[in-house]
């Protein structure tokens, strides 16, 4: 088998994720640490004892994920699994990030760092209150770009997620996203959908915090990564560091193109995916997108164990 392992984005958190790998892995305890550190406070204790309101913060949630994968990361390399080993890494929005810190390009403190800066341009870019984001369930990419089209009428309304088929999410001003869920019940959808998030991701309204990236990133040593990086942005496996910034800068604002992310691991040999961090979201998503796809989760101490029995039978 041939691996390729995935790093999951927001939706994913949940209070107490990755308790189990900090108690009985070191290593994963020296990451969490090693956040706290970064960041100036104890977001560790946020993620393991809550409480939910403030976990959900995008400027919380963010380098928070990040810390659950990289502990996950660090805990299977301690039973002897290598990511280098694998064919290549991708994370969804954020976990991107995540990727890139498990590869070796970024290390956990400037993650952490870049990760809270995202949250934060992120939350800010649009006052609270004129944008939205909402789900079109059932509809394809092609519907889903022509009910954004239509919805617009002059202001933003952005395809910002292209998860998996009938899974499509649009995001940018709050009235055009609800001419969409309209316009998209109109043609067929099944649940569509306005999202319970903080700000419009994705999306051309996102714009301000591009530009905070784009300095941001300027400022970071990014190394080669130890496996290639299939971009959210281009599906382009990408290596070196100036095309791995630039593609980050874009992520702010531009579409994440999960469904044809996954699809792609075939044409580079992946024959299984392995979601590393909170949740399962990615895994459910990669059943529904390719169904020859193997896959597995690895989330918690107990998980880290079963992967490192695979990964030696492999």
């Amino acid at each position: 088998m041939t691996f390729a392992f995935t790093f999951p984005g927001q939706g994913s958190q949940s209070v107490g994720m990755g308790r189990s790998l900090h108690d009985a892995y070191p290593a994963a305890a020296r990451v969490f640490e090693e956040v706290d550190e970064a960041l100036g406070e104890k977001l560790s204790a946020l993620v393991f004892d809550g409480p939910e309101e403030a976990l959900r913060l995008t400027a919380n949630t963010q380098p928070a994920l990040m810390a659950v994968s990289l502990a996950a990361m660090r805990a299977l390399e301690a039973e002897g699994v290598r990511l280098a080993d694998a064919r290549l890494v991708a994370g969804h929005s954020l976990g991107e990030y995540s990727a890139l810190a498990a590869a070796g390009a970024l290390t956990i403190s400037d993650a952490a760092r870049l990760l809270r800066l995202r949250g934060e341009a992120m939350q800010t870019a649009v006052p609270a209150g004129e944008g939205a984001m909402a789900a079109l369930l059932g509809l394809d990419l092609e519907a889903a770009e022509e009910v954004a089209r239509l919805a617009a009428e002059g202001e933003v309304c952005d395809v910002a997620n292209d998860n998996a088929p009938g899974q499509v999410v649009v995001s940018g001003s709050l009235a055009a996203v609800e001419r969409a869920v309209v316009i998209a019940k109109e043609k067929g959808a099944k649940r569509p959908m306005l999202l319970p998030v903080s700000a419009p991701f994705h999306c051309a309204l996102m714009a301000p915090a591009a530009e905070a990236m784009a300095d941001a990133l300027g400022t970071v040593d990014l190394k080669p990564p130890a496996v290639p990086v299939l971009a959210n942005v281009s599906l382009e496996l990408l290596t070196d560091p100036s095309a791995i910034k630039a593609s980050l800068v874009r992520q702010v604002t531009e579409r994440v193109r999960w469904r044809e992310s996954v699809a792609a691991f075939a044409a580079h040999g992946v024959t299984q995916s392995a979601e590393i961090g909170a949740g399962k979201v990615l895994t459910g998503l990669a059943k529904r997108i390719d169904k020859a796809l193997e896959t597995s989760v690895v989330n918690s101490a107990d998980d880290v164990k079963r992967f490192a029995e695979l990964w030696v039978a492999a």
